[in-house]
């Protein structure tokens, strides 16, 4: 395989600059940040020798090239997808609460990648000799949230789309259901997201400056009593961003294995987080589509459970 030379111009917010490995791992998408370090063979800013600590700035061009790198792939397997859209660029689907979008540490099959190279296996983009442990992911929900996620079916698509992540022109609407009730009952969280420093798995919100810049909308549709259902709106894409966001409020997610202390009225709820919309264009000049994903049942299931329990608060009160 030839080594892969790329030139990118740098898409940063005015002021903002960022190391050259985080640009090109978490907004160009290039490679993973660890394997940069390992594959890169050129790299220049401006047309100066770089290094990978390097800051670069709205309008900075990098170009870089990248040492080949053996083939991974993924394991093809039979896992049903539900399909919500589907055509020569793109596969919409509903992905269910419990699923990986892509292998890791303790997840090599069972995936959404491991789906994908099933579906499509006489594909190139998606057989088991790509270079890319996950050909085609755009973007990624957490394993316990279920709900619309789009995949690219070829490196053109997969560039437009990762694009309009990047720029923030998509739309992410999901459905939440707390323990309490915001305060305000709606409105913004501009709070950044750092890594929490006791424990690798959980993220936690920063002080201005720190970590990464996180926004987060969201309206509160619905009260149960001592519960609410949130319509939640993603400004930015960080990980595990509403689920940290909501802790800051106060009002954790019910169900949240991670932030969120096992619930005594409903100790058998799951994550009670659903990517219900998306809104992104699958070509160049064409309209905006929309795609949305039906709720789950345990999802319906909890939320009635909820009207029950305030019925019935009402009628002993």
């Amino acid at each position: 395989m030839d080594p892969r030379s790329l030139s990118v111009v740098v898409r940063l917010e005015h002021g903002q600059d960022m190391r050259i490995d985080r640009y090109l791992a978490e907004v160009e998408q290039i490679t993973q940040r660890s394997a940069l370090q390992r594959r890169i063979d050129v790299l220049e800013c401006n047309g100066k020798s770089a290094k990978l600590s390097t800051r670069v700035r709205q309008g900075d061009r990098i170009s870089v090239t990248l040492r080949p790198t053996e083939p991974i792939g993924v394991d093809p397997q039979e896992i049903p997808l539900t399909v919500l859209y589907e055509d020569a660029n793109v596969l919409v689907i509903n992905k269910e609460q419990g699923t990986v979008v892509h292998p890791g540490a303790g997840n090599r099959t069972g995936t959404i990648a491991n789906a994908l190279a099933w579906k499509y296996g006489d594909s190139g983009y998606f057989s088991d000799d790509h270079e890319d442990i996950r050909p085609g992911i755009v973007h990624r929900l957490d394993k316990d949230t279920s709900g619309v996620m789009i995949v690219a079916k070829n490196e053109k698509t997969h560039a437009f789309l990762v694009d309009q992540f990047s720029s923030r022109t998509v739309k992410k609407q999901y459905l939440a259901v707390v323990k309490g009730t915001p305060r305000p009952p709606s409105g913004t969280i501009d709070r950044p997201i750092v890594r929490d420093p006791h424990n690798r798995l959980r993220f936690t919100t920063g002080s201005l400056g720190e970590g990464k810049p996180a926004l987060t909308e969201y309206e509160t549709l619905h009260r149960y009593g001592s519960y609410s259902l949130l319509r939640v709106r993603l400004k930015t894409g960080r990980t595990h961003q509403i689920r940290v966001h909501a802790v800051s409020l106060g009002t954790p997610i019910l169900g949240d294995p991670i932030y969120a202390r096992r619930d005594r009225e409903l100790p058998e709820a799951t994550l009670m987080l659903h990517a219900w919309s998306l809104e992104i264009m699958i070509e160049p000049d064409t309209p905006t589509r929309r795609f949305v994903a039906p709720v789950p049942a345990q999802f319906v299931t909890t939320v009635r459970r909820l009207r029950l329990l305030q019925r019935n608060r009402h009628r002993t009160a």
